[in-house]
């Protein structure tokens, strides 16, 4: 049982880089395949998709490498919102990730968007994580 199922997300998708896995299987929530679409939009992954085994649902992530070293296009994920401690931020405050070469994952009540989507709309709401 995951009690922090973005956590296990991102620490799959971290394992799964340390061995340069292709693949990466991880438990669908709504949130998982809303950050999964997030990250295929920013270019940090190549593919998502759905797979159902024994009556379970699973977003298979297709992880995207640079080169023949295959040197992961994610450098690092750093989560920030934890269940024992929430981070909100306002609109004026969301953060910048790296002088915005990285990007935040900011869940607002118009859904999970980027920092810099969040700061086009002007709201704000709960920092989730860090990629770059």
């Amino acid at each position: 049982m995951v009690t922090d199922t973005i956590a296990d997300m991102l620490t799959r998708i971290r394992n799964a880089h340390m061995v340069k896995h292709q693949i990466v299987q991880i438990p669908s929530t709504k949130m998982s395949a809303a950050i999964a679409g997030i990250l295929k939009e920013e270019g940090y992954i190549e593919n998502f998709e759905y797979y159902l085994e024994n009556d379970k649902k699973y977003l298979l992530i297709s992880l995207k490498y640079i080169g023949q070293s295959r040197k992961p296009v994610i450098s690092k994920i750093k989560r920030v919102s934890k269940p024992g401690l929430r981070v909100y931020s306002n609109s004026k405050e969301l953060p910048r990730v790296l002088e915005n070469l990285g990007i935040a994952i900011i869940s607002t009540s118009q859904g999970v968007m980027t920092n810099l989507n969040a700061k086009k709309l002007g709201i704000g709401g709960e920092v989730l994580f860090y990629i770059w």
